[in-house]
C-alpha cells in the first residue's frame, strides 16, 4: 500500500496534529507493509521539510508555490490533484483540522471519490483497512470502509494517536523531492486576509501539554481562582466543560469537548468534571488523565488514570502548595 500524508503548516509553524496523524500512518504502513511519504505545503517551508525528514518516511514533498503562501481552499486542492496525480497512492492521509475540513473534500471529489473523516481508529484485518468513527457525539461508533477503487481520502480526529509515537528515523535524513504544481491566479477564486483569532486572548488548547479542566464542582465562578493557582503553579492552561462556558464563567474558546476543542495533553487534571460523553469524546485521548471529584461513581473515574475521591476544596489548595514547594525547592 502507497500512503501519502498531508501535513499542516500554518505560517510557518506545524500544526502539531500532523505529527500525530504521521504516527498513525507509519503504524498503518508497516501494518500493510506499505511505503509512505509526507507532504509540505506552502511557500518558504524548506525548513519544515527538512525537520519532516528526520522521521521515518520514504520520502517527503515539498510542494512550494508563491500562490500556496497564503492558504486558500482552490490553491491546495488544485496543487494537491497534481501531487496526488503524480504519487498515485493508494491511502491519502491528513489531521482533522479546520483548514482539512475546508479544502479536503473538495480535493477527494475534484478526483471523483470520497472521503472519510474526523476518524478515531482503524483496524487492519484479512488484509483490508477499517476506519472508526464517532457518531452521535460519541455515544457509538461506526466501521467504515471504502467502496471502489484508491485513492481513498481519511482524516484522523486530534488525540486518536500519540504524536510522540511518531518515529524517527535512526540516521541521518529522508530525502526530501520538490514537486512541481502548476496553479494561475485566475484559478483562485478567494482572496486571503489575516488568520480569524476569536480574540485577542484565544488560546489553543491543542497545544497545551498540560490541563487543568474545570466543571460543575467549581461551583461559583469566584472560585475559578483556585484551579487558576494550581494551573499557573503546573505552567499549565485552564479548560473547562461545556456547562462552565455556556455559564459565561470561562470564555468558549476553553471548553473541551463534542462542541468545544479536542485535545490531547500529556497530563489532563479534571477537577469537579463528572465525565459526561460529550466532555470525554474531547479529551479522551490525553495521555495520562488524572480526576478530583468527590462522587465516587462520577463517570469519569472509568476512563481516568489517577483519581481522587474527595472534595476538590480541599485537595486542590494542598496540591498546588506541594507544587509550588517543589518548585522553588
Amino acid at each position: 500500500m502507497k500512503i501519502l500524508l498531508i501535513t499542516e503548516q500554518r505560517e510557518g509553524k506545524w500544526n502539531k496534529i500532523s505529527f500525530e496523524t504521521l504516527a498513525a500512518a507509519q503504524q498503518i504502513a508497516s501494518q500493510t507493509s506499505g511505503s509512505l511519504s509526507g507532504v509540505v505545503i506552502g511557500q518558504g517551508i524548506a525548513g519544515l521539510a527538512d525537520e519532516l525528514a528526520e522521521f521515518k518516511l520514504g520520502e517527503v514533498l515539498l510542494v512550494e508555490d508563491a500562490l500556496l503562501d497564503k492558504y486558500t481552499p482552490d490553491a491546495y486542492s488544485i496543487a494537491l490533484k497534481q501531487v496526488i496525480e503524480q504519487a498515485k497512492p493508494d491511502l491519502v492521509l491528513f489531521p482533522h483540522t479546520y483548514q482539512v475540513r475546508d479544502f479536503a473534500p473538495k480535493l477527494a471529489a475534484s478526483l471523483g471519490k470520497g472521503m472519510i473523516g474526523d476518524c478515531v481508529g482503524y483496524r487492519y484485518e484479512n488484509n483490508k483497512l477499517t476506519f472508526v468513527r464517532q457518531m452521535f457525539q460519541g455515544r457509538t461508533a461506526a466501521d467504515v470502509v471504502f467502496q471502489g477503487a484508491a485513492p481513498w481520502f481519511v482524516s484522523f480526529q486530534s488525540g486518536a494517536f500519540r504524536a510522540d509515537l511518531a518515529s524517527r528515523k535512526e540516521d541521518g535524513k529522508v530525502a526530501i523531492r520538490p514537486v512541481s504544481v502548476e496553479l494561475k491566479l485566475e484559478q483562485i477564486r478567494t482572496k486571503p486576509l489575516e488568520l480569524f483569532r476569536e480574540a485577542k486572548q484565544a488560546v489553543d488548547l491543542t497545544q497545551a501539554p498540560i490541563l487543568v479542566s474545570i466543571g460543575r464542582g467549581i461551583k461559583a465562578p469566584e472560585n475559578i481562582p483556585l484551579a487558576e493557582k494550581l494551573a499557573k503553579a503546573l505552567g499549565a492552561e485552564l479548560s473547562a466543560s461545556r456547562p462552565i462556558c455556556d455559564e459565561g464563567w470561562l470564555p468558549m474558546e476553553r471548553q473541551i469537548g463534542s462542541s468545544g476543542q479536542t485535545v490531547s495533553p500529556k497530563l489532563y487534571l479534571a477537577l469537579g468534571i463528572s465525565g459526561a460523553i460529550q466532555h470525554v469524546v474531547g479529551m479522551k485521548g490525553s495521555r495520562c488523565i488524572a480526576a478530583i471529584n468527590k462522587d465516587q461513581n462520577a463517570p469519569i473515574f472509568e476512563i481516568a488514570d489517577y483519581g481522587v475521591v474527595a472534595d476538590l476544596f480541599e485537595i486542590v489548595p494542598a496540591l498546588t502548595e506541594e507544587v509550588e514547594k517543589t518548585k522553588s525547592s
